[in-house]
């Protein structure tokens, strides 16, 4: 070590602060820890609290050259037992608003302390811009992290062009009149309709979305470069088609599920969890006794929320189906209020079905017994099931989940699409065709080809698992070289 020191290059990643957001992030750290970097994971201290909770303390202490800090997302602190996603829009408003000038103070003291080594990049989440700008103040390298799908970011690009042809803004009651409208001129999303875009066009009340959105994917075009959790087979039209027209240097590095298998067995990493709920781990034993791809996984998320009605629809859908079932039910999964069910539905399925408010999905996903996984189609999720080859039944809610939604249906072939006003017999009818029915074969067939494409990519050799290393070369490693000259450091 010279008399300037040695030091590791330093990795400050910055996610949106809920649970699809945080996790994807969190193996993208891992894998960079893995690879001898420095990592200091950014929570807001609301899900700091979540994480400890759910975790317990000895989660987020002790793990070398890995550190959690945390800047508040300026919004008043919720009960200290309050287990949620905090509202969206409030939290998309807040974030852009407030949270540029702590996270400023956060770079400060990590450059002017002798604990870590200097900050050579940050890693922003692609809807916190604010990394991007307080990193170029610093004159540190930086890049933007795309945790949901490429169709929907093209689709969130072309808000401004939906607004300009006269679609936006539209009321909720004429989706049914306008949905079906082709939207055939974005580059790289075929088959794409009206209702398969983007959510937050659908209401005047979804101004704040609607503008957070198609800004933070603009604002993503000025970062030098974005990653995306996906894999080029899989998105291989709207890849070339944003590399062709809107931003040339990305990296598709996914599904990091799979990616993550490379890192050591002994990496000290490997341990560390973004699970915001505690998870309930006696599901995988309930499955264990369970039939080869005979059981329906239902899971609805971090953020969905319904009607107390559509969750009894699929309650009693689920119950007359007869098949097993594991089914995750956030206390906050009904709008405004628990998650309660019917004592008759309760002893029906008394012995076939497991409730639980959360869980290791990735573990049940690769479970043997799991034969559909009954979705919002939020991309965490879309990412595992193809790692998994494990067909869908999409609900999505909002967001990305109904680009998502399409593309499943669609171009990948692996799932059907429940009607938003769910219905009982709906329910029971899809599950049965998925798990006992030819059209589910079919899908379970695909779901397990498309594994096979996905585990291809992540192997050594493969599309995502290059485009890492050329990731780590050409955008980290060469943030060396900046550094360098701002911080005097001699590298190893």
């Amino acid at each position: 070590m010279s008399s300037t020191g040695a030091r590791k290059p330093h990795a400050v990643c910055v996610p949106y602060p809920s649970q699809g957001h945080v996790t994807p992030m969190m193996h993208l750290a891992k894998l960079l820890h893995s690879r001898g970097f420095h990592i200091t994971f950014v929570n807001t201290e609301f899900n700091h609290g979540r994480l400890i909770r759910s975790r317990g303390p000895d989660s987020v202490e002790g793990l070398p050259d890995f550190r959690f800090e945390t800047i508040p997302d300026g919004l008043p602190l919720p009960p200290s037992d309050f287990d949620a996603t905090q509202d969206v829009p409030s939290l998309c408003d807040s974030t852009r608003k407030n949270c540029m000038a702590p996270f400023k103070e956060l770079l400060t003291k990590l450059n002017s302390s002798s604990e870590v080594p200097p900050v050579t990049c940050v890693i922003s989440d692609g809807v916190m811009s604010f990394g991007i700008k307080a990193a170029e103040e610093f004159n540190i390298p930086q890049v933007q992290f795309w945790t949901a799908s490429a169709c929907s970011f093209m689709g969130y690009l072309h808000f401004n062009e939906l607004t300009r042809r006269g679609f936006v803004p539209y009321k909720e009651e004429n989706l049914l009149r306008d949905g079906y409208t082709p939207i055939d001129w974005i580059p790289g999303l075929s088959n794409i309709r009206l209702k398969d875009m983007p959510t937050f066009i659908r209401t005047t009340n979804d101004e704040i979305m609607f503008d957070f959105m198609g800004s933070e994917a603009e604002n993503c075009l000025n970062s030098p470069a974005i990653i995306f959790n996906t894999f080029n087979e899989f998105e291989n039209e709207v890849l070339e088609s944003i590399i062709a027209t809107k931003f040339p240097n990305i990296y598709t590095v996914g599904p990091l599920p799979l990616l993550l298998k490379h890192i050591p067995a002994e990496s000290e990493s490997r341990s560390l969890g973004s699970s915001l709920w505690k998870e309930d781990l006696n599901c995988l034993d309930w499955l264990d006794k369970r039939g080869h791809n005979s059981v329906v996984y239902i899971n609805y998320g971090s953020v969905t929320v319904m009607t107390d009605t559509h969750l009894r629809e699929f309650a009693w859908g689920l119950a007359n189906s007869k098949l097993p079932f594991l089914w995750i039910i956030r206390p906050d999964v009904v709008m405004g209020d628990s998650a309660i069910l019917p004592e008759e539905f309760l002893e029906q399925i008394d012995g076939r079905g497991l409730l639980a408010s959360w869980c290791p999905q990735d573990q049940v996903l690769a479970h043997p017994s799991v034969g559909v996984f009954l979705t919002h189609c939020g991309w965490n999720s879309m990412m595992e099931t193809i790692s998994c080859g494990v067909p869908v039944i999409c609900w999505p809610f909002f967001a990305d989940q109904q680009p998502n939604c399409r593309y499943a249906c669609t171009k990948w072939g692996i799932g059907v699409e429940v009607n938003h006003d769910v219905k009982r017999n709906e329910i029971e009818s899809l599950v049965k065709e998925m798990i006992e029915g030819d059209s589910g074969k079919q899908m379970r067939q695909k779901a397990l080809e498309w594994k096979d494409i996905a585990e291809a990519a992540t192997s050594i050799g493969g599309s995502s698992y290059n485009n890492f290393e050329k990731f780590i070369k050409e955008a980290l490693l060469l943030c060396k070289e900046d550094c360098k000259r701002i911080n005097g450091i001699v590298w190893v």
